[in-house]
């Protein structure tokens, strides 16, 4: 779900005391061209597209913050390298930081064989893709009624893939969409179902 405004300040709370882990790819060219992800072990976290935005935040399950942490501990709070060396195509020059307190450690790469990096990069990943369905989700229900289907179309296919996260977070919109006529049928119809989906997966 989407944490109130006044949560940012848990967020500057957890820079300044750690632990946190922080990701950033900056990809030129790719949508999007930058991105940052923060959390802390709790699961709140921060995500911006620019290194000056106004982050948006977010929270995910704790356990999947646990265990982004405890991969982020198999890779020694990311004191060694992990660029893999070989001669690939640049896919983006990908950062992986702890902070705790004035301590920070962090390593660059474009491409990793090690496993827990592979591992963590896809969990940021995860939430990246998940940030930008919610965003054009949003804008569609402000400013395209007719794209609100489109847009819970993706969410649907990226949930079937196991690729939201956190899914929690678009519970509010899709009961947006299912309660109001304004959309078209076939939207609240989508959007309640999906709703009801993401909220049976919970209780299991």
């Amino acid at each position: 779900m989407k944490l109130p405004l006044g949560l940012l300040c848990a967020a500057a709370a957890f820079a300044a005391d750690g632990p946190r882990l922080v990701y950033s790819k900056s990809f030129p060219g790719s949508v999007p061209a930058y991105v940052e992800i923060a959390i802390d072990p709790s699961g709140a976290g921060i995500y911006k597209e620019a290194p000056d935005d106004d982050p948006e935040t977010f929270k995910l399950d704790p356990p999947v913050a646990k265990e982004m942490f405890d991969l982020a501990e198999k890779l020694d709070r990311f004191s060694h390298p992990l660029e893999s060396g070989l001669k690939v195509a640049s896919m983006g020059v990908k950062t992986f930081r702890w902070e705790e307190g004035d301590k920070k450690t962090e390593v660059k790469f474009n491409y990793s064989l090690d496993e827990n990096a592979k591992t963590l990069h896809d969990w940021f990943e995860k939430i990246t893709e998940s940030e930008r369905l919610y965003f054009e989700f949003r804008r569609a229900i402000r400013h395209d009624k007719l794209g609100v289907n489109e847009a819970i179309v993706n969410i649907q296919a990226s949930w079937e893939r196991k690729r939201l996260a956190p899914a929690e977070q678009f519970l509010p919109l899709l009961d947006q969409v299912a309660k109001n006529e304004i959309f078209m049928h076939m939207s609240r119809e989508r959007a309640a179902q999906l709703a009801d989906a993401i909220r049976a997966a919970k209780k299991i």
